[in-house]
């Protein structure tokens, strides 16, 4: 059984002094404002295997997440042959604080769809798929008939591929959940984003206890589960320790933990740029709280390097 333990063997020393982060830096009055650091910034990739992704997104009229939520990974894993798809359209019922995909009133659900993912990802030749979503609280079954149906199919055609599923929390209806949850995907992901605290402000129409409550279910039910969490919004170090020990009290197997990036002056504001020796440090804690992976750096984002994380 996990424990909420927060003692000094699962949290790190914090007496040790840490480099200055930029809001430090702001507040100690080193720099005029805040400004991306070098860390931050990403090489732009092209290339064949970068064309050719883009070709088969485009023919076969897919969306990504890579696309629609401005992805600084886009690149390199385009690059690498491999994308996340987002299924059930581009426009989101929830207008989330810190995320740039588009929203509003979603189109009809296309019924072809699944068939189209599935000849992608074999044309594609991916050993590891990532499928999301939009939230679609408009329908009833919030979309998971169209989940359950766009799994299936890609096993159908491409039986060797492992996939990961990024959910979203079907406003706690646990019969759409359960639809999820009889596909049994490789690994399911459904993303905290933020601490308790924050939650409100960044995620607006979610609920902290309800995401736990879904990963817990998923778990309870023998999936193997995961989940996110974005840095630089506000949050403090022991809001992230506590968030990992709610992770932990659900059995959630893999975090990750990346810095938060303001797509447009209408998002919720940067408020810090964490150090990447920070993130190492973050990594370090949850590894010794329990997780199986933790991915912890700044470009870090939910669906990166998931291929890793099948166990």
């Amino acid at each position: 059984m996990i424990t909420n333990n927060t003692n000094n063997s699962n949290n790190p020393d914090l007496s040790q002094p840490l480099p200055l982060s930029s809001g430090e830096r702001l507040r100690e009055g080193l720099v005029d404002k805040l400004r991306r650091p070098d860390w931050l910034r990403v090489k732009l990739t092209s290339g064949k295997e970068y064309a050719e992704v883009r070709k088969i997104v485009s023919v076969n009229k897919l969306h990504t997440i890579c696309e629609s939520g401005n992805c600084p990974n886009k690149g390199e894993c385009w690059g690498a042959g491999t994308a996340t798809f987002m299924i059930l359209g581009n426009i989101c019922t929830r207008s989330c604080g810190f995320c740039n995909v588009a929203t509003g009133s979603p189109e009809a659900v296309d019924i072809k769809e699944p068939a189209r993912i599935a000849e992608s990802v074999r044309l594609m030749k991916v050993k590891h798929c990532v499928i999301t979503s939009v939230d679609r609280d408009d329908l009833k079954d919030g979309g998971s008939i169209i989940w359950a149906e766009t799994i299936n199919a890609i096993r159908s055609i491409n039986p060797q591929t492992k996939f990961e599923t990024l959910i979203p929390d079907f406003q706690g209806n646990w019969d759409n959940l359960q639809r999820i949850i009889d596909v049994r995907p490789d690994i399911v992901s459904h993303n905290l984003e933020t601490v308790r605290r924050l939650t409100k402000q960044v995620r607006i129409q979610a609920k902290y206890d309800r995401s736990l409550e879904v990963l817990k279910r998923l778990k309870t039910s023998g999936l193997n589960t995961k989940s996110g969490i974005m840095l630089g919004l506000g949050e403090t170090e022991k809001e992230i320790y506590e968030t990992m020990d709610d992770l932990r009290l659900v059995n959630c197997d893999v975090l990750t933990i990346g810095q938060y990036l303001q797509p447009t002056p209408k998002h919720l504001p940067v408020k810090e740029f964490i150090h990447p020796e920070v993130f190492e440090k973050y990594k370090k804690a949850g590894l010794e709280k329990g997780f199986r992976f933790v991915e912890s750096s700044p470009l870090v984002r939910s669906s990166y390097h998931a291929e890793k994380h099948i166990f």
